[in-house]
């Protein structure tokens, strides 16, 4: 096996802390092995993908060891994700098995087993080599269509050893993990970096400020990665001290609203270095600073890269990255053949280089950002314009203090269509909750440039006065 997650690290009692359990060692490693067993009794083994649902949680961690147990791929599915989203997953990745919990969109998928029904047998270990395909993740992209990111061993192998080393971390160490595991910087903070390191995860299926002091404090937790809404609730929370976080002394933020004023603010009340980080599920955490490097490049720049990896921006402006923990491509050929290039991965991001420091400047797509969370901008028009009501759409980021963003909608329509209305219909069509646009704005006709497409520009200004001034 080789991602190997048992028992190369030191052994502890307390793995992984989630919902009121400890699980050690030994305990998560006998539960992949049985989960492992389940799927060599149903002729899962080296090369099949496995599809699976599941909060952040022990399940999700067990699952993930029992697939690259037998060889298989691990296609875990947003905890979120709506019956549209899986569908589409399902058509593309073809998985062999589905592996669901109850309650969950997956589970009403034809087919799809229960975890608590997977158990007993035999779980061989597969002999494999490091090109082997380990995880296919499926990320949003500019076109609005969910695209399905193949990593094998090696990346995530890669990865996972300079995330310790970047961020000077040990067994000692202690995470508080509030992202889905389904997303890359969740698998790589709260799965294969503990893991790797025999250090403690804990992990939370839902995020609470008010949880998360109480966990800080009790664990002892040591560092924290995610957006700035998680750290903008915790010290904005009634309950906040700053000696109930005094153990943490790293905290890593990507997204949008990674300001040099949160900085400042974040490091000042929480007492840790807080630095910047860019990534994505193609290319997980690209740039960073070392936990030792010079606070201003820490607070003003996304970093830089480390060991193999490059960067550099094309004569557009657009970020181009290359390295071992790159994906070795998607699922639809078509889609890898747009965004690759000569072994360089074309991030659709805006950036400048100042002597090997990166900052992030814009991007080309119009995805948005939203507490960490990635969502087309596109994808929403589709979903607005599908309505009776709406004739035209066009959806924007908007500025948030706490998200970094929300999604901001642009209406052309009947005025029966309000935000009520907008919501019913995105449930009905079986979209993540947080896509949903958060404000809607009708107007009488879209602002649109010379060459015919809609002025995005002109209507984020027209995002900061009222609706009523608009159309």
């Amino acid at each position: 096996m080789l991602i190997d997650l048992f028992g190369a690290a030191p052994q502890r009692d307390d793995l992984i802390v989630s919902g009121g359990r400890r699980v050690s060692s030994t305990q998560i490693v006998d539960q992949a092995l049985a989960i492992a067993a389940a799927f060599n009794a149903r002729g899962v083994g080296h090369g099949d993908l496995v599809a699976f649902q599941m909060p952040t949680g022990i399940d999700a961690i067990a699952l993930y060891r029992a697939c690259w147990r037998v060889g298989a791929v691990a296609v875990p599915v947003h905890p979120r994700a709506g019956a549209a989203q899986i569908a589409d997953l399902i058509d593309q990745s073809h998985p062999s098995l589905l592996v669901s919990h109850a309650g969950s969109a997956l589970a009403d998928e034809p087919g799809a087993l229960d975890i608590a029904d997977l158990s007993g047998g035999e779980a061989p270990e597969v002999d494999g080599r490091d090109s082997d395909d380990a995880l296919v993740m499926f990320t949003s992209g500019a076109t609005g269509r969910p695209k399905g990111a193949v990593h094998t061993h090696a990346s995530l192998v890669v990865k996972t050893r300079q995330i310790a080393e970047v961020h000077g971390l040990t067994s000692h160490d202690c995470v508080l993990m509030p992202a889905p595991l389904a997303h890359v910087s969740g698998l790589l903070h709260g799965v294969l970096v503990p893991a790797a390191l025999g250090a403690k995860a804990v992990l939370m299926e839902r995020w609470n400020p008010t949880v998360a002091l109480q966990s800080i404090e009790r664990e002892q937790v040591t560092w924290m990665v995610g957006p700035p809404t998680f750290f903008i609730d915790l010290m904005d929370d009634p309950a906040f001290d700053p000696e109930r976080v005094a153990s943490l002394r790293l905290i890593s933020c990507g997204g949008a609203g990674v300001t040099p004023a949160f900085a400042q603010r974040a490091g000042q009340e929480l007492g840790a270095v807080v630095k910047r980080t860019y990534g994505s599920t193609e290319a997980p955490s690209i740039t960073t600073s070392r936990f030792d490097d010079p606070a201003e490049q820490m607070i003003h720049t996304d970093g830089r890269a480390f060991g193999d990896t490059r960067i550099r921006v094309d004569d557009h402006g657009e970020l181009w990255v290359s390295g071992p923990e790159i994906c070795r491509g998607y699922l639809d050929p078509t889609d890898t053949v747009r965004a690759f290039e000569g072994g360089w991965f074309r991030t659709g991001d805006l950036g400048v280089i100042d002597d090997g420091w990166l900052t992030i400047t814009g991007r080309l797509g119009d995805q948005i950002i939203r507490g960490g969370e990635n969502i087309s901008a596109i994808d929403i028009e589709n979903h607005l314009e599908a309505h009776p009501a709406v004739s035209a759409a066009a959806v924007l980021g908007e500025p948030h203090d706490r998200l970094g963003e929300r999604v901001a909608a642009f209406v052309v329509a009947d005025e029966a269509f309000d935000l009520d209305a907008c919501r019913q219909w995105f449930k009905s069509r079986g979209t993540t909750s947080f896509a949903c646009p958060e404000r809607l704005e009708h107007v009488s006709e879209m602002p649109v440039l010379a060459s015919g497409k809609i002025d995005r520009a002109a209507l984020a200004r027209w995002l900061t006065i009222s609706g009523d001034e608009l159309g």
